[in-house]
């Protein structure tokens, strides 16, 4: 602590964002301050503090900071920070999803519609998110149904021929000039009220429409109109009626038991609940303040940002409505509901916060059995001198040595991270020698360490191969060969699941019912997984040009370009002659002959 105590001395009087590392000069925590100086030494104070706070206290084993202008600037930097290095005690908003919206764009002559998850700046309208079982494609079509609005992406020149969507009634085919720019805007108007929640005009056209269908015994049609009105009787059952239909609000919940956390959020747009979606965040120290202040940065970096967020009193109101106002240019009302329409839609959200925080307990803690706390036990039972943070795995795959490829999966405390997986296709070993290979992919995944490619590909602490001693052993080589002595390795071997590792001779049988044991196959049958369907493309691929290469008059380029459009050999045989004549280079004759020749043959 010698060299903490040092720096505390040195800290600035200025906002900024810290960074707290362990032993391993992992990332473990990133916070802001208004002052850094104060902020920083709170930490160690000789004060009580709660569990969870010690726990991560106990890991420091130095820091670092970053100055900045002002602390909205520090708020912005913390959020990238989290995002970047998911440090672990951090609050991180996992499984988020962006909701759907349609967007009217209303730059163009004549206005289209289509669905969107990305709100920008751009001069359209936004209507949603559409969530709570709405599904925005009915939305729409009960749009185009009614209103006659256009749907497509199409330049309206006056010159194209009319689509189907005319001829049945769905669209005034301004693409093809059959209807003037005034009479269009009117259809459009009528379709902007409808979004903004004005049903009854769409109610009594889609029931005439119902029930002329069962008159022509279309009962499928029937149905279908009858399934959209349910859908906006579903829509208008959630207008709460006490609330200004012009509110657009989200309000935000929060519920902890001091050591896991949960957030509820509803969503309102024009005096309509649109819908809900809770949120367990990930174990942190942070006050409810600061919890709340973190969720509420992370979610709207890929949401719309309403006109007014309803919030318990807690909330770091000054600062998120200056952030808002700097970030995205918008004035967001901060309202601390305490009476009212407001406060009840924010108790609803704190029950709804804290039922699911009561319910996910159980799964977190399981979560973190499978996870961290695995990656902890497979330090201890193999020996590692360093916490397995970073995990990578690697497999090779080929049939008689043919399209031979590797896999290097990612895990991170325990977790799978999608994103960082890389395959690769073995260039210099010939025949089937798993052994050259495996020293092959090591080598090029290696090579990037100490490079301007680390950023991608950072060092990990622990690599597993799977494979017994032999393969161990290979591996062993290129890193006695490339001096890496930091990175620890093991492999699996699948018969009796037995691990090797560099300090002992014989193998180390963890029992099959061991967390660690349950997280190493999961990695090692993921790595698996990436390689054989990396190897499945490039085998299918290559199988593909070669019968086609079979076929008079099918050169290089027309069979790149039947690749391009079908993909596959079977693509490609259940293709209609039509559907391959439209390939580029192929004619009506060549189509048959393709056709003829893969029924014939295959």
């Amino acid at each position: 602590m010698n060299i903490i105590q040092e720096k505390l001395k040195l800290l600035p009087e200025t906002p900024g964002v810290y960074i707290m590392l362990d032993e391993y000069k992992n990332i473990i925590y990133v916070g802001k301050a208004r002052v850094l100086k104060n902020r920083v030494r709170q930490y160690f104070h000789n004060t009580p503090k709660p569990e969870k706070v010690m726990k991560m206290v106990e890991n420091i084993r130095d820091f670092n900071y970053i100055i900045t202008n002002s602390e909205i600037d520090a708020l912005a930097l913390e959020n990238n920070l989290i995002k970047k290095h998911k440090p672990k005690y951090n609050i991180l908003l996992k499984d988020d999803k962006t909701y759907p919206y349609i967007k009217a764009d209303l730059r163009e002559e004549f206005p289209n519609f289509y669905i969107t998850r990305k709100i920008k700046k751009d001069g359209c309208k936004y209507f949603g998110p559409f969530m709570g079982g709405i599904n925005c494609k009915d939305i729409l079509d009960t749009l185009q149904l009614t209103y006659c609005v256009r749907l497509c992406h199409t330049k309206p020149t006056g010159k194209k021929r009319e689509c189907l969507n005319y001829h049945i009634g769905r669209c005034t085919a301004p693409c093809a000039g059959k209807v003037n720019k005034e009479n269009y805007l009117e259809q459009v108007k009528k379709a902007l009220s409808f979004l903004d929640g004005n049903y009854k005009e769409a109610e009594e056209v889609l029931r005439e429409k119902m029930l002329s269908a069962a008159e022509n015994e279309n009962f499928e049609l029937a149905l279908d109109y009858k399934n959209k009105l349910a859908m906006l009787s579903k829509l208008e059952a959630k207008r709460i009626t006490s609330l200004n239909r012009y509110v657009d609000a989200d309000i935000i919940a929060y519920a902890t038991n001091n050591l896991y956390s949960a957030v509820n959020l509803l969503v309102t747009r024009k005096g309509i609940m649109q819908g809900g979606a809770s949120y367990a965040l990930d174990e942190a120290h942070m006050s409810d303040a600061e919890a709340l202040t973190s969720f509420i940065i992370q979610y709207y970096s890929n949401h719309e940002v309403p006109s007014e967020i309803i919030c318990e009193e807690f909330c770091e109101k000054e600062l998120l409505q200056n952030y808002f106002k700097e970030k995205f240019d918008k004035t967001v009302d901060i309202t601390l509901a305490k009476l009212g329409d407001k406060a009840r839609l924010l108790k609803m959200a704190k029950e709804n916060a804290e039922d699911f925080l009561e319910k996910s307990v159980d799964k977190i803690k399981h979560k973190d059995d499978m996870t961290v706390n695995a990656c902890r036990r497979l330090q201890g039972i193999l020996g590692l001198k360093i916490y397995p943070r970073r995990m990578e795995c690697y497999d090779i795959s080929n049939i008689s040595g043919v399209d031979k490829v590797g896999s290097m999966v990612v895990f991170i405390d325990g977790e799978a991270d999608r994103n960082s997986y890389r395959r690769f296709k073995i260039k210099t070993v010939e025949g089937a020698n798993d052994f050259a290979s495996l020293q092959e992919v090591l080598t090029r995944r290696l090579q990037k360490l100490g490079t301007e490619e680390e950023e991608k590909f950072p060092r990990p602490d622990l690599i597993i191969i799977d494979g017994g001693k032999g393969q161990l052993s290979s591996v062993k080589e290129i890193f006695d060969k490339m001096q890496i002595d930091e990175i620890e390795l093991v492999s699996l071997a699948k018969r009796e699941e037995e691990v090797f590792t560099l300090y002992r001779d014989d193998s180390i049988k963890i029992p099959h019912r061991d967390y660690a044991l349950k997280m190493l196959q999961r990695i090692r049958d993921e790595a698996h997984r990436f390689a054989i369907t990396y190897f499945r493309n490039i085998h299918s691929k290559r199988n593909l040009q070669s019968v086609l290469s079979e076929i008079d008059g099918i050169g290089k380029v027309r069979r790149i370009a039947l690749l391009e459009k079908f993909g596959t050999l079977d693509g490609i045989l259940y293709a209609s002659v039509e559907e391959l004549s439209s390939v580029n280079g192929i004619s009506i004759d060549m189509a048959k002959k393709i056709k003829t020749y893969l029924e014939e043959n295959l």
